[in-house]
C-alpha cells in the first residue's frame, strides 16, 4: 500500500518520528508539495495525507489509485469533499487533537495584553528598569482579569475548554453557541452574538470559517464594542474584515487584538494587521505543542488503521 505525505514538515520538523506511520505501507514523505507537484507526486497513491496542500476535483479525478485522504489538521477545506464523495474516497480529520493547546494561547494572549509582559521585557532589557529612580515603573493600563467578562463565540471543545480556564480566573463566561441552556453549565451564560460583542471585555473566536460568517467581524460588530475591549482570533483569519479590525485598533474604538490567525498565511507584507495599534500577532502555532503534535500524528496512525481493517474512523464526508 503506497502512502504519500505531501506537506509533512510543519507537523514535523524532526522533532518527531515517522516510524509507526512507516509500518503501515510504503510511506514517502515530501516536506512539502507545490501545486504543480500534486500529480506527480501523488501517482500510484493510496493513500495521500496532506495538511494545507489542496487536492482539488481535478487532482483527484487523475488519481484513479486513490482511496484514501487524510488531513493532518481539524479543518479540512483543503479537499474537494464532492469530488472525492464522487468517487468513494474516505476522508478523514484529526479532531480536538489540539483543544488544551489553544485554549493555552488563548490565555497567552490575553494575559500579554493585560499585563504587557512583552512590552516590559523589552524595556527591562533595554536598560529602563536599570535607570530607573522608583524600584517598578509602569506606562500601560494593567488589567485584572477577575469579574471581567469573556464572550466565547462558538462552544466545541475549544471553546469550552477557553471557557473553564476563563472560569479559573475568576472571569463571567458568555457564549454564543447552538447549544440549548439547558445543554450548559450555569457558569455559562448563553448570549445573542450581538449582546456580546457590545458587553464583554473579551471576545474570543471558536467557530468554523464557512461561506456564511467570512469576515463577519466587521466595522459593524467592532463599532458596537467598548473601547477598552480585547478580540481574539484562534480560530480561522477569514472570520475578521482586516481592514476593518484594523481601523478600529488605530482609531482607538477597539483597546487590542490578538491574533494568531490572519486571511492569508503566511501574511501578505500589505496586510494592515501587521502595523496596527496594539495589535499582537503570533505565526499559527497555538496548535503547534509537541504535546498537540504527536496526539495529531498518533490520531493519524489510528485513522489509517481503522481505515485498513474496513472501518473507517473519523470521517469527513458519508459514502
Amino acid at each position: 500500500m503506497k502512502i504519500v505525505v505531501l506537506d509533512g514538515y510543519a507537523l514535523n520538523p524532526g522533532d518527531l518520528s515517522w516510524d509507526e506511520l512507516k509500518t503501515l505501507g510504503d510511506c514517502t514523505l515530501y516536506d512539502r508539495t507545490t501545486p504543480d507537484e500534486v500529480l506527480e507526486r501523488s501517482a500510484g497513491a493510496e493513500i495521500l495525507l496532506t495538511n494545507k496542500t489542496a487536492l482539488t476535483a481535478g487532482h483527484i479525478a487523475l488519481l484513479p489509485d486513490l482511496k484514501y485522504i487524510g488531513v493532518l489538521a481539524t479543518g479540512y477545506n483543503v479537499v474537494d469533499v464532492t469530488a472525492a464523495k464522487e468517487r468513494g474516497i474516505v476522508v478523514t480529520n484529526i479532531p480536538a487533537y489540539s483543544t488544551p493547546s489553544v485554549g493555552q494561547m488563548v490565555f497567552a494572549h490575553i494575559l500579554n495584553i493585560a499585563q504587557q509582559v512583552q512590552h516590559y521585557s523589552g524595556e527591562v532589557h533595554k536598560g529602563r528598569w536599570v535607570n530607573n529612580p522608583d524600584f517598578c515603573f509602569w506606562d500601560t493600563p494593567l488589567i485584572e482579569l477577575l469579574g471581567k467578562k469573556i464572550g466565547l463565540i462558538g462552544l466545541g471543545q475549544t471553546g469550552y475548554n477557553t471557557a473553564r480556564i476563563a472560569l479559573g480566573f475568576g472571569m463571567k463566561v458568555w457564549a454564543h453557541t447552538s447549544k440549548s441552556r439547558l445543554q450548559l453549565p450555569p457558569e455559562i451564560k448563553k448570549m445573542e452574538m450581538e449582546q456580546i460583542f457590545a458587553a464583554c471585555d473579551i471576545v474570543s473566536l471558536h467557530c468554523p470559517l464557512t461561506d456564511e460568517n467570512r469576515e463577519f467581524v466587521n466595522t459593524a460588530l467592532l463599532s458596537s464594542m467598548k473601547p477598552t475591549a480585547i478580540l481574539i482570533n484562534t480560530g480561522r483569519g477569514g472570520l475578521i474584515n482586516e481592514q476593518d479590525l484594523a481601523d478600529a485598533l488605530n482609531t482607538g474604538k477597539l483597546y487590542a487584538a490578538g491574533l494568531d490567525v490572519l486571511s492569508t498565511e503566511p501574511p501578505r507584507a500589505d496586510n494592515p494587521l501587521l502595523t496596527a495599534r496594539n495589535c499582537y500577532i503570533t505565526p499559527h502555532i497555538a496548535w503547534a505543542t509537541s504535546a498537540a503534535r504527536q496526539r495529531l500524528m498518533s490520531i493519524m496512525v489510528e485513522n489509517i488503521k481503522a481505515y485498513q481493517s474496513g472501518k473507517p474512523v473519523n470521517n469527513v464526508v458519508r459514502l
